[in-house]
């Protein structure tokens, strides 16, 4: 017996819910040790606060469109509360003045944009109007979060290291980004179609590129840099650094350990 394609898009939903669900839980670690450490450690909260906002707007749009949207609404409110949880722990250990930042960019984006986005498009629109706009916002919001892996690759490319590109993140993100385009597909919901087809793009390059350099030998930067994995909500400021001599890193050193010796007999020369 033949399989609808209501029925397809459900198992894609649902395969899509499982794997999601390991996407959200993917930041705990990051925030084990914030909590095991009382600091946030050059962690910020921007992805954090951009994930709970995609979820707020993917709730929305599920809640108008009504039909086929239950597994929509499902992952997106856990992706509510894990967002929502990360972020009062962030706050918790944050500096004040990354806290009060913090606090600010979810005034803004979270609370004051998308109250802006909800109030606009319930005066000001109706029906599949109504549904339509919200479908572009989230469409083009989520295109570039899916963009944002850009500045990963290129870092990739310039330190020929793979070391916070992990493999296995990139591959779930390309399958997670597979099965919401299956799904969005399968209901004739471009929506959700279009936005996951650039994951899918972005995350084929990243698994190519991290069989590119995985041996490679790895180039080291001076100065410091912040890598983004935005798609996998964690940022994290990384030092690659020149290496130093490993008698500096001994805690006590002597003159005569550092100085030139040149230095040393011109300066007896000159007491002399």
């Amino acid at each position: 017996m033949a399989i609808n394609h209501e029925t397809w898009a459900f198992i894609f939903g649902l395969l899509g819910n499982v794997i999601s669900f390991m996407v959200f839980l993917a930041p705990l670690p990051t925030f084990y040790q914030i909590y095991k450490k009382k600091s946030t450690e050059g962690f910020q909260a921007l992805p954090y606060v951009v994930a709970l906002f995609s979820s707020m707007l993917w709730i929305y749009y599920a809640l108008v469109k009504k039909d086929a949207s239950l597994l929509l609404i499902t992952i997106n409110t856990f992706g509510c509360v894990i967002e929502t949880t990360y972020l009062s722990i962030f706050l918790v250990y944050a500096p004040k003045k990354i806290r009060l930042s913090t606090i600010k960019l979810l005034l803004v984006l979270n609370v004051f944009g998308y109250g802006a986005m909800l109030l606009s498009t319930l005066y000001f629109t109706k029906g599949s109007k109504r549904l339509s706009v919200i479908g572009w916002i989230c469409l083009v919001f989520n295109i570039g979060v899916f963009a944002a892996p850009l500045c990963i690759m290129k870092r990739v490319i310039k330190t020929k290291s793979v070391e916070f590109m992990p493999f296995s993140l990139s591959f779930f993100l390309t399958l997670n980004a597979v099965m919401w385009f299956f799904y969005g597909l399968l209901l004739n919901d471009y929506y959700i179609a279009l936005p996951n087809t650039l994951g899918f793009l972005f995350g084929i390059i990243q698994m190519v590129l991290y069989l590119i350099y995985r041996n490679a030998k790895k180039v080291t930067l001076e100065e410091p840099v912040k890598l983004q994995e935005l798609n996998g909500h964690v940022i994290d400021v990384v030092k690659l650094s020149t290496m130093v001599p490993s008698e500096l890193n001994h805690g006590i050193v002597s003159e005569t350990d550092i100085e030139d010796p040149k230095m040393i007999k011109n300066n007896m020369d000159a007491k002399v």
